[in-house]
């Protein structure tokens, strides 16, 4: 073997998986395992409900794999696997991008570690790793040898984090102002010299020496400091070029100082005010950047803002005010008018109107009573009530909604990536333009002074630090102002691709309408009576999930006292139900049910015709074998459906509509909310597939849907939206979760992602346009050092304020 050569390890790994119903469960997860890179083979067992997979663990992670299966819309025990560690590092002393790298690429190198971020903006280190490897203290030591303060970010760490941000916003202004003082001397000596004036305290050589060593040495130490550790750990970052320009120019002042011989005019050519100043400029932008930093997690702060601080629970008899964080499951919470809800919890006694408006965007308020779920941060109005507390802590909606905002706040978009391979290379290949730039000068001129100056200049206005800021503080503020409208991003990627969409896929039942279909119409075909079929047909849908059987339920329960209970029960998916009550064997639903059922259905025609050309869901009733009656169900258009879809056809999006049900029933529904392509008589195991051709076909593809059986078709698209009030597994399994289940959110956030591209693409162009013309215009003397470093410093204040004008967006 070559030596340094790293031989990849091929692992076998065995996942324990859940929720798989058939083969075609099986293939599909097998499938999707066989694509992920890295994967050199996938077997899934579905009677075992396991799936043994051979991978290179130099490109794919056991943690990938798991994700994988997720998205699919199963669920993973890992109680057969080795644990994995994830944990969230604050970071203090990044100076700009080429800090982050340098973070990144040492963590990543660790053995034990799967994956580790690092952004810039909000200075905080995402790493992914086996504790069986390596330890969380490890991580942190090896953060701190790269010259770094680093600790892990805890719950109760939130407000320190706070108190070191607004510690180094007063540190910056501080050393600002002293700087300032210090430098304004040299600053009117410079001005006096150019108008001809001689002040003999200003122009003393040993004076402006004595005032620009403090600022050079003491003022300006945090640059040689981090000088040092970058230079240690092998690379070079922005307080490398700071500390060797600033540094030429005040050793070279310092050599004339004692050796040089004056000039024509009788003084000496000196810079301090070149160095002195620099150091000033670049404070006063890192001041600026530091406020501005500060204000792109303002959408953090107001949700926190949103929960309470104290819970009065019911202990021993006794009620107590209590913090909100010692308030445990299963405690009795009383909730008074006007006050916050302190946690998620189920009412258990009492009446009142709640508030929702932060989670729904309603401004109506709730109806709520024993028994009715009560979410954290939301208000009661009127009435007090006592909650049984059944999330607290992390586990809270609010807390989780925080999480997920912070989650995509940390991470990366791939446009990223081409700004963090150039900053790379960045400072390196400045040094050698800034040695170029000198040698030129000096051996076409001879002008020893010019020569520093030059090269001087070209340190000073290399800028790393635009390029670092540019995207991650555009994602903060867009993920932020997105949570502000309900519109949740799970990570910077989605928010990148989210702009490319050009169709979008709605499930129909829950998404495109309401999802509370009721019962129209009831007609018997054979000869039991009315009552008996309503009896019978309730106590076949009884235990059933589906809306449709639910709404038929419903109905039966509103004209009956009580329903019985089937003595057996059968759902089928995508066809309807099979079961047993009093002692007749009922089939409710699909044609295709009865017909698999050798059941003629030839004189039910020309009434399920007319029905579903009403627009209506048309479901067969059989008893024993014969067609008994026809039971129509309509569900009718969500609010402000019809105007959410105008909207992204207005946008250049196609939007689809995709369902289970007939052809005729899909398009009258279709036509109702302005819908003009129609995916109809879909099984729920096909919804995937449909998305998969539309993506074939060349479209972007998101797709919208709201209960367990769209998690696979969520998965597939290049997008996936669910709608808040769905279930858990969707809301999981999407890329983008629309809390206020109001359609027109797709369009808010198509158009909120199209405009934070815009401010990423315009602060990536900005930062290369400004380094590649000022580099050169430093160069050729064209800058003196002042001028470079006042430019260097509002490179970086530019490109986060730019991002901050997002702000202006609004839905």
């Amino acid at each position: 073997m070559q030596k340094g050569k790293v031989l990849n390890m091929i692992k076998k790994e065995t996942i324990k998986i859940s929720g798989m119903s058939c083969a075609a469960c099986a293939a599909r997860i097998e499938k999707g395992l066989s694509r992920v890179d890295g994967v050199r083979s996938a077997n899934v067992n579905l009677a075992m409900e396991r799936a043994s997979v051979e991978f290179d663990d130099a490109q794919v992670s056991i943690g990938q794999l798991n994700e994988t299966v997720e998205k699919l819309g199963y669920s993973v025990i890992r109680d057969l696997q080795p644990q994995t560690g994830k944990t969230v590092i604050n970071i203090t002393g990044m100076s700009c991008a080429a800090c982050s790298a340098r973070i990144e690429k040492k963590l990543n190198r660790m053995k034990g570690v799967q994956s580790a971020g690092v952004n810039l903006t909000t200075e905080k280190a995402t790493v992914e790793y086996n504790p069986a490897v390596i330890g969380l203290d490890a991580l942190i030591n090896a953060v701190e040898t790269l010259g770094y303060e680093a600790q892990e970010e805890r719950e109760e760490s939130k407000d320190r984090e706070a108190e070191a941000r607004n510690k180094e916003i007063n540190s910056l202004k501080y050393s600002l102002i002293a700087s300032i003082i210090l430098s304004l001397p040299l600053l009117l000596a410079m001005f006096f010299s150019m108008a001809g004036v001689i002040v003999p305290l200003l122009h003393n050589q040993y004076f402006q020496l004595i005032v620009a060593a403090p600022v050079q040495f003491i003022i300006g130490f945090r640059f040689y400091r981090n000088s040092f550790y970058a230079l240690r750990s092998g690379s070079a970052n922005m307080d490398v070029l700071i500390a060797m320009g600033t540094s030429a120019a005040y050793f070279f002042s310092l050599y004339n100082v004692f050796f040089a011989a004056p000039a024509a005019n009788g003084h000496k050519d000196l810079y301090f005010e070149a160095s002195a100043t620099v150091i000033t400029l670049i404070l006063l932008g890192k001041y600026f950047e530091a406020v501005a930093k500060g204000k792109t997690s303002e959408a953090i702060k107001k949700l926190m803002g949103l929960q309470a601080k104290t819970a009065r629970v019911i202990r021993n008899g006794a009620e107590l005010d209590i913090p909100i964080e010692q308030v445990h499951r299963g405690d009795r919470v009383i909730v008074r008018p006007g006050e916050r809800v302190p946690v998620d919890g189920t009412i258990l006694e009492g009446i009142s109107s709640v508030d929702e408006s932060m989670l729904t965007g309603e401004s109506i308020p709730v109806e709520k009573k024993p028994g009715d779920l009560c979410i954290g941060a939301t208000v009661n109005q009127y009435g007090t009530f006592t909650l049984e507390a059944s999330r607290v802590g992390r586990d809270t909606v609010l807390s989780q909604i925080v999480k997920m905002v912070e989650d995509a706040q940390g991470s990366k978009a791939p446009i990223q990536k081409i700004a963090d391979r150039v900053a790379g290379v960045f400072v390196p290949a400045v040094i050698g333009i800034a040695a170029a730039t000198f040698l030129g000068w000096f051996f076409l001129t001879g002008d020893l002074n010019r020569s520093v100056v030059s090269a001087v200049s070209v340190l000073v206005i290399a800028c790393p630090c635009s390029l670092g800021l540019a995207t991650p503080t555009a994602i903060m503020v867009g993920t932020g102002l997105g949570a502000e409208h309900g519109i949740l991003f799970k990570g910077g990627e989605h928010l990148e691709m989210a702009y490319r969409l050009n169709a979008v896929v709605l499930d129909k039942t829950g998404t495109v309408t309401k999802g509370k279909p009721e019962v129209t119409d009831l007609i018997g075909l054979g000869g039991l009576q009315q009552a008996e079929l309503v009896r019978l047909a309730a106590s076949a849908e009884k235990r059933s999930e589906h809306p449709l059987g639910s709404s038929i339920y419903e109905y039966g329960k509103d004209q009956m006292q009580a329903v019985p209970d089937p003595s057996q029960f059968e759902a089928i998916p995508g066809r309807g139900v099979r079961a047993v009550a009093e002692g007749k064997k009922i089939l409710l639903g699909t044609r295709k049910l009865l017909g698999e059922n050798k059941i003629d259905v030839s004189g039910a025609c020309a009434v399920l015709e007319q029905l579903e050309n009403e627009g209506k869901t048309a479901m067969l009733m059989a008893v024993n074998g014969s067609v008994q009656a026809v039971f129509a169900v309509a569900d009718t258009l969500r609010e402000h459906s019809s105007e959410a879809i105008r909207e992204l056809q207005d946008m250049h999006v196609d939007v689809y509509m995709i369902t289970g049900d007939n052809r005729r029933t899909a398009c009258a529904i279709a036509k109702q909310a302005g819908i003009q392509h129609v995916l109809a008589e879909v099984l729920p195991e096909h919804k995937a597939e449909e998305v998969e051709k539309l993506r074939k076909s060349g479209k972007v593809v998101a797709m919208v849907g709201d209960g367990i059986n769209d998690a696979p078709a969520l998965a597939t698209a290049d997008i996936g939206m669910a709608v808040g009030t769905g279930t858990d597994v969707a809301i999981e399994t999407a890329d983008i979760t629309l809390m206020r289940g109001d359609l027109r959110t797709i369009a808010a956030a198509i158009r909120l992602s199209r405009r934070t591209m815009r401010k990423i693409r315009q602060n990536l162009f900005w930062a290369f346009f400004y380094n590649s013309i000022g580099i050169p215009f430093a160069a050729f003397g064209f800058l003196n050092p002042m001028i470079a470093g006042a430019a260097m410093a509002f490179s970086s204040v530019s490109v986060v304020t730019n991002s901050l004008s997002l702000k202006r967006f609004s839905r």
